[in-house]
């Protein structure tokens, strides 16, 4: 159990350590803010039209990070030797496979949050056509990101520190009080649309999924290939839903063979994107479905993890 821990902690400072990583969980973020500032004249849909961006930002931004994340944390180190020198100890390859796993959701689970907390902040400034752009917010939002990378120079300047971890677990901190210190100083705790945390939720869910299939990909391809079989499962996930049903499928007994495997298969992304559900301003969202969606989830990264680890075990590393 040592030896799991170790390399999975290994494993998500070694993500987190990318400048990849901090790009993208800084670009995502302040991305999702500038969608909640233009005037968008939606004839009163302003708030909904900002809450689907935002969600599909963090989910775009989550599919790259688990892509380009699995392909650093196995791939670049099948090729350079590193996982060779690992197994060489007693540790085995599914616990090396599984190991890696942990640190790469807990990394996808930093990014999710700090997009989340982007996600609430945007929610609540969006404005209609009568409204005005919230400065305030976007001041205090942007000075905590300010902070974050102002210390993270200042340990790495002075301490030499690695900047990128630093800012990462300084944005996780400054950001947190960034929105906590607005919503407490300007009152504004009841405009957030709270239905959208558990639609956070389920984004994360399905990034667990694809970070367990990039992993498995990860195991014989290298970035580029896994980036491109990650992509086609991702497309073809959001059409299982049209593909079973033109099929036959929504009549019983009447799918084919291969339509049936197909839909069992491929993840149904259209089970994690509930945004079109949310009501603004209505509690109408259902925290069972959440807990199906977690199993559903488990179950499908379990099987995935399970065909990488064949996978992995027949791979020749020498």
């Amino acid at each position: 159990m040592r030896q799991f821990f170790t390399i999975a902690v290994n494993a998500f400072m070694e993500l987190i350590r990318q400048p990849i990583f901090l790009l993208l969980m800084t670009g995502s973020v302040l991305f999702e803010i500038f969608l909640a500032v233009p005037y968008y004249f939606a004839f009163g849909d302003e708030p909904k039209l900002v809450e689907n961006s935002v969600l599909a930002v963090m989910l775009l931004s989550g599919l790259f990070g688990a892509v380009l994340s699995a392909s650093s944390s196995l791939a670049r180190e099948i090729r350079s030797g590193t996982a060779l020198a690992v197994l060489s100890k007693p540790v085995g390859r599914a616990q090396f496979l599984l190991a890696k796993f942990a640190g790469l959701a807990a990394a996808l689970t930093v990014l999710t949050y700090v997009n989340m907390i982007g996600v609430l902040l945007a929610s609540r400034m969006a404005f209609d056509a009568y409204g005005k752009t919230d400065l305030p917010a976007i001041g205090i939002f942007g000075g905590g990101i300010l902070l974050a990378y102002a210390l993270a120079g200042f340990s790495n300047f002075f301490l030499r520190r690695p900047f990128v971890s630093d800012a990462v677990f300084a944005m996780l901190v400054f950001t947190t009080l960034a929105e906590f210190l607005q919503m407490e100083s300007l009152g504004t705790v009841a405009t957030v649309n709270w239905n959208l945390l558990p639609a956070g939720i389920l984004i994360l869910f399905a990034l667990w999924i694809l970070a367990a299939v990039a992993l498995a990909c990860s195991t014989r391809f290298d970035t580029i290939p896994t980036l491109a079989i990650c992509s086609a499962i991702f497309l073809i996930g959001l059409m299982s839903d049209y593909i079973y049903s033109q099929a036959g499928g929504k009549i019983e007994g009447h799918a084919p063979l291969w339509a049936s495997t197909l839909y069992t298969v491929l993840p149904n992304w259209q089970l994690f994107w509930l945004a079109d559900a949310i009501e603004t301003g209505k509690n109408t969202f259902q925290w069972a479905y959440v807990c199906k969606a977690f199993a559903y989830a488990v179950c499908y990264a379990g099987a995935a993890l399970a065909v990488g680890t064949a996978l992995f075990e027949e791979r020749e590393l020498s």
